[in-house]
């Protein structure tokens, strides 16, 4: 079992950035691929950026390149997201989470893929 928790959300304004972690309970936790999904109100819960078990491969959604960057600290056993450039569309509950040893793009971009989940935290975006 791995357990995932992510912290960093809150309120800002647009243009602004925050910076999310997902600490992750396994000591495996090298050998998993981390994504971050998020959800806003009345809508599905879609792919938002992954990152392989090395840290060596990573895979944006189109809506957030260039603006959030994806990283990890295996001895940390964290995944941080930076999100840049806020936009009041970015408004959602953020989740990580973690699959082991696949990074397949079908894979790392359907909540379905994933084996693990953490609880989220909610990220709102002023306008």
């Amino acid at each position: 079992q791995v357990q995932l928790v992510e912290s960093g959300g809150g309120l800002v304004q647009a243009g602004g950035s925050l910076r999310l972690s997902c600490v992750a309970s396994a000591r495996t936790f090298s050998t998993y691929t981390v994504a971050w999904f998020r959800q806003a109100p009345g809508k599905e819960r879609e792919f938002v950026v992954g990152i392989s078990w090395s840290g060596v491969s990573t895979h944006y959604a189109d809506s957030v390149k260039g603006r959030f960057t994806i990283s990890r600290d295996n001895v940390k056993r964290t995944v941080y997201l930076q999100m840049n450039s806020l936009k009041p569309e970015d408004t959602a509950v953020y989740y990580c989470a973690a699959v082991r040893f696949t990074f397949t793009i079908a894979t790392i971009t359907s909540p379905g893929g994933m084996e693990y989940w953490g609880k989220g935290t909610l990220v709102t975006v002023s306008s």
